[in-house]
């Protein structure tokens, strides 16, 4: 007679966290290819309420606006979930907070804490980043064949990711001056940008065609 005991295998969780000011491309294709990658059950998208390390250097969108366009870019997207846990938790966005909050939900699982390269040299600085390196495994994006040292204490993986030429910055400047982005963010997102007037556009800046997806 068959074995009916089934063998209850933990999930495997990325958090990809961000401003997402507005979310582009690279953030889409850095956290599909981490999951395939990894073979993650899923990544969740994690919209910073409040990120305290860069809302002291310049106005960030309103955490609603931000998290739409986060559901804009991901819709559809297989294995990847918008998360509002930062926004709904409110004051400053710790990445401790929301990994103990998803463990609490999913006691037995996996989480992947997944970083760029540049945020992986400034882990340090986080808040309570030596008790998240005990309950979570960092991954780290790379572009280039660099050599990265993080501290001893801290579990980490690297993943190399395809190079597309994309920041944030860059493209609230672009939706500023009125130029073309539409190789940097999908219709979708860009349709939330105009309807919530964001980054200075102006109604004469006329949204592009949809029928251009990523």
């Amino acid at each position: 007679m068959p074995d009916l005991h089934l063998v209850s295998v933990p999930l495997r969780i990325g958090l990809f966290g961000g401003t997402f000011d507005p979310p582009h491309v690279g953030h889409i294709a850095a956290a599909v290819n981490v999951r395939h990658a990894l073979g993650l059950d899923r990544v969740l998208m994690v919209v910073a309420h409040d990120p305290y390390q860069k809302s002291s250097t310049r106005d960030i969108s309103p955490a609603s606006a931000r998290l739409e366009m986060v559901r804009a870019a991901c819709e559809g997207i297989p294995g990847l979930e918008v998360s509002d846990v930062e926004i709904t938790r409110g004051g400053p966005s710790y990445t401790f907070d929301t990994v103990r909050d998803v463990l609490t939900d999913n006691p037995d699982a996996e989480v992947f804490v997944v970083v760029g390269s540049d945020t992986a040299t400034r882990i340090e600085s986080w808040h309570r980043w030596n008790e998240l390196a005990k309950i979570a495994t960092f991954v780290v994006i790379t572009r280039d064949p660099e050599n990265l040292t993080l501290p001893s204490t801290i579990n980490w993986i690297r993943v190399d990711t395809p190079v597309i030429e994309c920041s944030s910055t860059d493209l609230r400047r672009r939706l500023h001056a009125g130029e073309d982005t539409t190789h940097l963010l999908s219709q979708s997102v860009l349709s939330v940008v105009h309807a919530r007037h964001l980054y200075g556009v102006n109604d004469h800046h006329t949204p592009v065609s949809a029928g251009h997806s990523i």
